[in-house]
């Protein structure tokens, strides 16, 4: 499958994601009074909408609030692999955790999949659910030295699959290690046929209403941006980012990584083999299938991770994806590109459970790295147990009180330096450029009355001016051109290009500037 032609392929010009495409989301209103349930849940992506559903099926009356629209973050801009295989861990895990928990880490994402394939089965969700073999490959001598550790940490666990020589795609490699029995899917499909089911069961679900704090006590208080009080026994927070992140100091904790997909129709004709695959090397090469509507076959090429922030020309991370496919496979044409963020933790270990110990009765789910999907389930699964008071083995893995001398010292030092860094070079930044120096589709960071600004010019010159320092710790954003976003290299909040958050840590919008530096009268307005 080797190409050595490289013809012109086109990248779609806007960024837009295979699975909300081609998926009809429904629709939920936006909350207008206060209210209260059993449970309070803030995000609508798969560990929100998983944990309502098996809270709804228990019979706990929930009530779910998400900022955007169900399924638009995270969720909805994965690659979808449902697998336990998550790059090079086990043989780390070992290391830093010991040999039981690598193994409790492994089997609670093995019965995460398990539990979406009975969930399918049972409510009949057409979500082009198949079983698949993944593969993690080198392809560098070094790298296979790392492949064989993991081979052997396989064997230690009790994981089925090992290390193999050849894989079935059509790459150059060194050898790779194969987990067996996993799978992938249409992720937004899958949901979508368990909201209804959280509705008939008496749930509530919100869209447009963006939680802000927690009031803590016997029944914890959701106060959402608008002013409304939502009461439960229970608050769950699996908003991405912990947005009450001063309990816990997750802040410290946690950091955000960028990566990027393609969606990539292969020329008529030409085979494509199954499996999910995924380079042990970096910069990193991730590609699977996924069937269209129309019944022909994409294949999603994703990779090139950088921290949120921190990176280079957006735009040429989805370039480099697109020469790789160019090389690799016969590319017809590439409809989709997409980005998504991720946040890891110190351990690798996704936090779950109660934020702090001295608020039992709110909980959250973050730092699912790349594996949203497995580790997703798994929390929501955890989440809901604790909650109905059900034993599980997996509480205390997951704690996010945990602190693992080995694993996380050197990495918190590293992390909040690299904060600090940034933080720093932010505001001794000299900018040169002016808003009239920018094209027509152009963002960036500019000199706006002798103070750094960003603006973004419209094809039809609106151009939309706002205060690049973060809204949530004061770091200074840098211009995404790639997704039209402004993002922080601190912590990784997002804005859209005219202020508003697309993602947390921050809360509130960036602060929009009028062309004579005073407060406009209507902020939603942008200047010309």
């Amino acid at each position: 499958m080797l190409n050595n032609k490289q013809p012109a392929v086109e990248l779609p010009q806007l960024p837009e994601s295979y699975w909300r495409d081609s998926t009809k989301i429904p629709a939920y209103p936006k909350l207008a009074e206060d209210t209260a349930a059993d449970v309070v849940i803030v995000g609508g992506g798969i560990v929100g909408i998983t944990t309502a559903y098996r809270l709804a099926e228990a019979g706990r009356k929930v009530v779910l609030l998400e900022a955007d629209t169900v399924m638009g973050g995270t969720t909805g801009h994965t690659t979808a692999k449902l697998t336990a295989q998550h790059d090079l861990i086990y043989a780390q895990l070992i290391k830093d955790l010991g040999e039981d928990n690598a193994r409790l880490y492994y089997e609670a994402n093995r019965d995460a999949l398990e539990f979406v394939n009975r969930t399918i089965t049972s409510l009949g969700i057409d979500c082009g659910y198949s079983g698949q073999d993944a593969y993690l490959y080198a392809q560098t001598v070094d790298t296979l030295t790392k492949l064989q550790d993991e081979a052997e940490a396989y064997a230690k666990l009790g994981i089925p699959g090992g290390f193999v020589e050849k894989i079935p795609l059509d790459v150059p490699i060194h050898g790779a290690v194969v987990m067996h029995h996993q799978a992938q899917f249409h992720p937004l499909q899958y949901l979508s046929g368990l909201l209804p089911r959280i509705t008939e069961a008496g749930g509530s679900i919100y869209e447009h209403t963006t939680a802000v704090d927690v009031e803590e006590g016997e029944q914890p208080v959701v106060i959402t941006k608008d002013g409304h009080r939502v009461q439960g026994d229970h608050v769950v927070v699996c908003s991405h980012y912990p947005f009450i992140d001063r309990h816990g100091f997750y802040f410290a904790r946690l950091h955000a990584q960028r990566s990027y997909v393609l969606g990539v129709k292969i020329a008529e004709g030409e085979h494509f083999p199954e499996g999910m695959y995924l380079s042990a090397d970096d910069p990193k090469r991730s590609v699977r299938t996924a069937a269209t509507l129309n019944g022909e076959k994409l294949v999603l090429v994703g990779g090139e991770n950088h921290k949120t922030g921190q990176g280079l020309c957006t735009i040429q991370y989805y370039e480099a994806l697109r020469d790789y496919a160019v090389r690799h496979f016969n590319v017809d044409s590439i409809p989709y590109r997409w980005s998504a963020q991720d946040l890891l933790t110190l351990d690798k270990v996704p936090y779950v459970g109660a934020v702090t110990s001295g608020m039992p009765n709110v909980h959250l789910a973050s730092g699912f790295g790349k594996w949203g999907m497995s580790g997703g389930t798994a929390a929501a699964m955890l989440l809901s147990d604790s909650i109905t008071g059900r034993d599980n083995p997996y509480l205390k893995l997951y704690t996010p009180q945990r602190f693992h001398v080995g694993a996380s010292i050197k990495n918190v030092i590293s992390e909040n330096a690299n904060v600090a860094k940034y933080l720093i070079a932010g505001k001794l930044e000299m900018v040169h450029k002016h808003v009239e120096d920018l094209q027509l589709g152009e963002g960036g960071v500019v000199s706006f009355n002798g103070k750094r600004a960003g603006a973004y010019k419209e094809r039809d010159g609106v151009v939309h001016l706002v205060d690049t320092t973060c809204t949530h710790m004061g770091c200074e954003l840098d211009w995404n051109n790639g997704d039209r976003t402004w993002d922080c290299p601190c912590h990784g909040s997002r804005f859209s290009y005219d202020g508003e958050v697309i993602e947390g840590p921050a809360t509130k919008a960036l602060k929009k500037l009028s062309p004579n530096n005073e407060e406009p009268e209507d902020l939603d307005t942008p200047i010309v």
